[in-house]
């Protein structure tokens, strides 16, 4: 696939609001008014960016996304919430769209001021890059700690779907329908679809993969996923091949995410299985999954099997000890909650010295089962985090 969606186009320049110099800021618009729908992050302390977007998504439809790396613009008061504007009108008149039209997203340094005066003078420079193939150059703007762009696309029925999205470091998204410096997407399409359909299906995609992924437990003031429509193609995908096709790129971001954690070297799908409800299951994979004692165990590469256990165990989800069995990779560790021996948990760390790989835990015998991605915990994070700022 080429990238190219009907009906948007894509562009990047440099504002100068990153201190190196690289492009930082970012546009895509659809020719048309695009039927939108959208997720934020569940953060009561959400960046000015994110409370705009959110009002102005409600409306259903828009024109154009806006975004820069470099400044969060969270925790900034009216001061922030006046740049969104300003920023944005400078763009729609630039466009000769209507400010309300334009979806504003910002990821960086949080209680950083964003310099509208830079972004203004890029108005017109960033309207006049815009082509059918700048959508390389719209993910590389949008990158922070990210040591590669991500991109996804897929095919619906006749549609094309294409997918950027950026995040390293504080990545625990938790996306939902009300207003939800790190993960940001951006998915377009060129199929016809109607707004409910196209909530629900971003809904139920982002369920299973944003918000069943964690590099580290903090969940941003600044995450958005964004989903546009052009209906350019005049195809008319089914909701249930649509919400497939949102579910697989959303999937493979989550998965580039997760891969390209800050300092991390591996993937990790916890995948629990045997509780009474998937909820239950969530719930003890998600536990599981931002362990930091599990974390630095796939960082050493270490069967620990004891940690993954007890992180079960202070779930909060009902089960028996007794009944546990684990495996990664496919080796059997443990049975019937009791170690196998060492000769498996050799194995089973050869199996942790890959980039990917999943464990399982069957922790009874009920319906109930989730995956959750997570990846390890080592020195690195602790060396882009402590200096972040400077």
């Amino acid at each position: 696939m080429s990238g190219k969606v009907q009906g948007f186009r894509f562009g990047a320049v440099s504002a100068g609001i990153r201190k190196d110099g690289r492009i930082d800021l970012a546009l895509a618009v659809c020719d048309r008014p695009a039927v939108t729908a959208a997720l934020f992050t569940r953060n009561l302390v959400k960046a000015a960016p994110v409370l705009i977007a959110a009002e102005r998504a409600s409306a259903g439809l828009a024109r154009a996304v806006l975004a820069n790396a470099g400044c969060a613009n969270a925790v900034t008061g009216e001061q922030g919430l006046r740049a969104v504007q300003q920023s944005t009108q400078a763009l729609a008149k630039a466009l000769g769209i209507s400010p309300e039209e334009v979806l504003p997203a910002s990821t960086g340094v949080i209680g950083a001021h964003l310099p509208v005066e830079k972004i203004a003078a890029q108005a017109d420079a960033l309207a006049a890059k815009l082509t059918p193939e700048g959508h390389e150059d719209f993910a590389q703007a949008i990158c922070t700690t990210d040591r590669w762009t991500k991109i996804a696309e897929a095919e619906v029925e006749g549609a094309q779907v294409l997918a950027i999205g950026k995040g390293a470091g504080m990545i625990h998204p938790d996306v939902g329908g009300l207003p939800h410096a790190t993960m940001l997407v951006f998915i377009f399409t060129d199929a016809v679809v109607e707004q409910a359909v196209l909530a629900r299906a971003l809904a139920e995609a982002s369920e299973v993969t944003f918000n069943a992924c964690s590099v580290d437990g903090d969940t941003s003031t600044n995450d958005t996923v964004i989903a546009m429509a052009s209906g350019a193609s005049g195809k008319t995908p089914s909701e249930a091949a649509l919400t497939a096709a949102l579910t697989q790129v959303c999937d493979k971001l989550a998965r580039s995410m997760v891969a390209d954690g800050e300092g991390a070297n591996h993937v990790a799908e916890i995948k629990v299985v045997g509780l009474k409800t998937r909820s239950d299951a969530k719930q003890a994979a998600k536990t599981i999954a931002t362990s930091m004692l599990v974390k630095t165990a796939l960082f050493g590469e270490d069967a620990n099997w004891g940690r993954l256990l007890a992180a079960a165990g202070r779930a909060g989800v009902a089960f028996d000890p007794g009944q546990a069995a684990i495996s990664i990779g496919g080796i059997a560790i443990v049975k019937d909650g009791a170690p196998i021996g060492a000769e498996a948990e050799k194995q089973a760390n050869e199996v942790l010295k890959q980039p990917s790989y999943s464990i399982e835990l069957r922790l009874g015998d009920g319906p109930g089962e989730f995956a959750y991605l997570t990846s390890d915990l080592g020195h690195g994070y602790i060396d882009v985090n402590a200096g972040y700022r400077s």
